[in-house]
């Protein structure tokens, strides 16, 4: 006979301020085989676990269902309570009242009676659940960062501190992603090369990191612990055991006229190249979309003058195989195309740059060698204008509906810059709010206002009109003094809005990772599990999550690192038991599970059958490996025959809940 014990928990008042708790667990206790059913203020407190120890052993309890918060946040928990109790851990369910209910409703007799059914259907689910135990499976002690930005580079450096080998994929032909074309960082207005470059050098040095530069991620198979990854080479066309980056063939290239994307289209570059000088690897790569021997056979300039003989017109694209543990995705952010903005004349002056190209013109590596210049005509801007949330904080069809959040502070160190360097330039900013929220940001704010006489103006940028004598004309309006106001300015500064890099929705659908709507990654929990995806042994660093700064970036990179660290230390992880299994009876070998199955945990056998007739028949019939299955359940629903079921969310168990609802 089975014995269930049922525990209501009031989380406070964010489940009894709406649900009569009291009424939950006297309800609850009058459903056939629960032994008993009480109600305490935190379960998951000490308290309250002691409370679920002591009643198993006192009662002898078969199964237990708490009735508490989402299972993500305290299925762990209880699991662990019911196994030091000498109950299986699988014998526990939890019914959430506080996500599914008390949050979501108003009605104190509505919120009541869905919390009563829910705590109904975990009862009928337990009494159809079996004990099951759970696999180990082994540790392959390496760890893949994908992207080489600040964040990827930090992130592995730490990993490979702790004594772990790590490798970074980038698909550009350095490291260091967008730090490396900024020129100083708020609010220590810092050299920002200075601080990055010598992480780069770092990492190029370190004996536990490999650095696979002009590269892409092909395939991502596998599972927490043993992930199997396909990494494509992109053939540079150049011998990278050879290449020493002396830059000669960079120099003497003939193809002078390559726009330079490192400097934003701005200058241009020659068909081979090296991004800049303080490149890692410092190894060049050409063009093939403008190396002239590639598309027509003729030139072959860089090849005749490097004396060690490293360019190679016929190297292929390469797949290499590596195993990994963990997997870090640090794939970055890029700002967004703002062609569309026409009240900008974006597409129409040369003078309205984004907030990025900016950057370049004032760095000494720029195109101007770090002389603000204006790009229609190369003279010096008097006048700037910066205008702020340009596809930020909009509609979906003008842009994105978040804060990029670094825009504010970027935006007051280009004005603070500009000023101190060149004081004759009048700077404008038009504002919708000035966020600061980090550490000294707001006092930076300030600075830029009261130190250095930049002129705040809260209120919208209509249009930008460019005019005949070379200027711009800003149409604004002033809220506070509520007043429309005309700028004529000689350069105007888009504060562009930052997006997840294009990479990131191919790569989340291969790592089976979970994205919002804009495609950032999602976290498995805001809160306490912030570095971590929901797909196991997946880890997220920086601004592929959200927009971060620098300093929250490099912070996230560190977290993230320690719980690689963590999972890499085990030499075996528990393996998940609720798994797939095949009913080889009635399986007809059809291949629809092994083709939705994201992880390839199915593969077919012929297998021999005796048949009524006493003969024997070959038929092929689908196998799940429980090490690779992650219990997802696809290959269940897909299943034309019903073969296909899984261990603890069996059909019998899923229709018993939905009974429980319609009772």
């Amino acid at each position: 006979m089975q014995k269930i014990g049922v525990f209501v928990c009031h989380c406070g008042t964010n489940i009894a301020a709406t649900v009569d708790v009291k009424a939950v667990a006297e309800a609850l206790g009058r459903e056939p085989s629960v032994a008993l059913s009480v109600e305490y203020q935190y379960m998951c407190s000490e308290a309250g676990q002691n409370m679920i120890k002591d009643a198993i052993r006192e009662y002898g309890l078969t199964g237990i269902v708490v009735c508490s918060c989402s299972p993500r946040m305290h299925e762990a928990t209880f699991r662990k309570t019911a196994t030091a109790a000498g109950l299986n851990p699988y014998m526990v369910e939890i019914a959430n009242i506080r996500e599914q209910c008390s949050w979501i409703h108003k009605n104190i007799e509505e919120a009541t009676e869905k919390a009563i059914i829910l705590g109904r259907t975990a009862i009928a689910k337990v009494l159809l659940n079996a004990p099951l135990t759970a696999g180990e499976s082994p540790v392959v002690k390496r760890a893949l960062v994908i992207g080489g930005g600040i964040a990827g580079i930090q992130t592995a450096l730490d990993i490979a501190e702790a004594g772990y080998e790590v490798d970074i994929v980038e698909k550009n032909p350095t490291i260091g992603g967008k730090m490396t074309q900024i020129d100083k960082t708020f609010p220590t207005l810092d050299c920002a090369a200075c601080i990055l470059t010598p992480k780069m050098v770092d990492c190029a040095q370190h004996e536990k990191i490999k650095i696979y530069s002009y590269s892409e991620i092909e395939s991502v198979s596998g599972f927490v612990g043993n992930f199997s990854v396909k990494i494509k080479r992109k053939a540079r066309y150049v011998d990278e055991t050879k290449c020493t980056g002396c830059g000669l063939c960079t120099e003497k290239c003939p193809q002078k006229k390559v726009p330079n994307e490192f400097n934003m289209g701005m200058d241009n570059r020659r068909a081979i190249y090296i991004p800049f000088a303080q490149a890692v690897p410092k190894i060049a790569t050409i063009d093939a979309d403008y190396c002239t021997m590639l598309k027509s056979g003729k030139c072959g300039v860089c090849a005749k003058i490097c004396s060690v003989g490293a360019i190679d017109y016929k190297q292929q694209d390469q797949i290499i195989e590596e195993k990994y543990g963990a997997i870090v995705v640090a794939t970055g952010f890029n700002p967004i195309k703002v062609d569309k903005y026409d009240e900008y004349a974006y597409s129409q002056s040369k003078d309205v740059i984004t907030s990025l190209e900016f950057e370049r013109l004032t760095n000494a590596a720029g195109p101007t060698s770090g002389t603000l210049l204006r790009p229609s005509d190369g003279k010096h801007p008097h006048t700037i204008v910066f205008i702020q949330c340009v596809g930020s904080r909009c509609t979906p069809e003008k842009g994105k509906s978040y804060c990029s959040k670094i825009c504010c502070m970027y935006t007051a160190k280009h004005a603070m810059l500009t000023r101190e360097k060149y004081p004759d330039t009048d700077v404008y900013v038009f504002y919708i709010d000035v966020r600061t929220p980090g550490k000294n940001f707001d006092e930076f704010y300030r600075r830029a206002v009261e130190d250095y006489g930049v002129h705040y103006i809260k209120g919208a940028v209509g249009k930008v009109v460019p005019r005949a004598d070379g200027t711009l004309d800003v149409q604004g309006s002033d809220l506070i003094m509520n007043e429309q106001l005309h700028i004529k300015a000689d350069l105007v500064v888009l504060a562009a809005a930052i997006e997840p890099d294009k990479s990131a929705r191919p790569l989340a659908t291969m790592l089976t990772a979970s994205m919002d709507t804009n495609d950032f990654f999602t976290e498995a929990h805001a809160k306490l599990r912030p570095v971590e995806s929901p797909t196991a042994g997946i880890f997220l660093s920086g601004a592929c999550q959200g927009p971060k700064d620098i300093p929250e970036t490099v912070s996230q990179a560190s977290a993230c690192a320690v719980k690689v660290v963590g999972l890499l230390a085990k030499d075996k992880l528990t393996c998940n038991p609720c798994v797939a299994h095949s009913d080889e009876l009635m399986c007809n070998g059809c291949g629809q599970c092994a083709n939705v199955c994201p992880y390839g945990a199915i593969t077919y056998s012929e297998k021999e059958f005796r048949m009524a007739d006493r003969t024997t028949k070959m038929r092929r019939v689908a196998y799940v490996n429980p090490a690779v299955c992650q219990g997802c359940g696809a290959c269940t629903v897909t299943c034309p025959s019903t073969a296909m079921d899984l261990y603890g969310f069996s059909n019998e168990q899923i229709m018993a809940e939905v009974d429980a609802i319609c009772k």
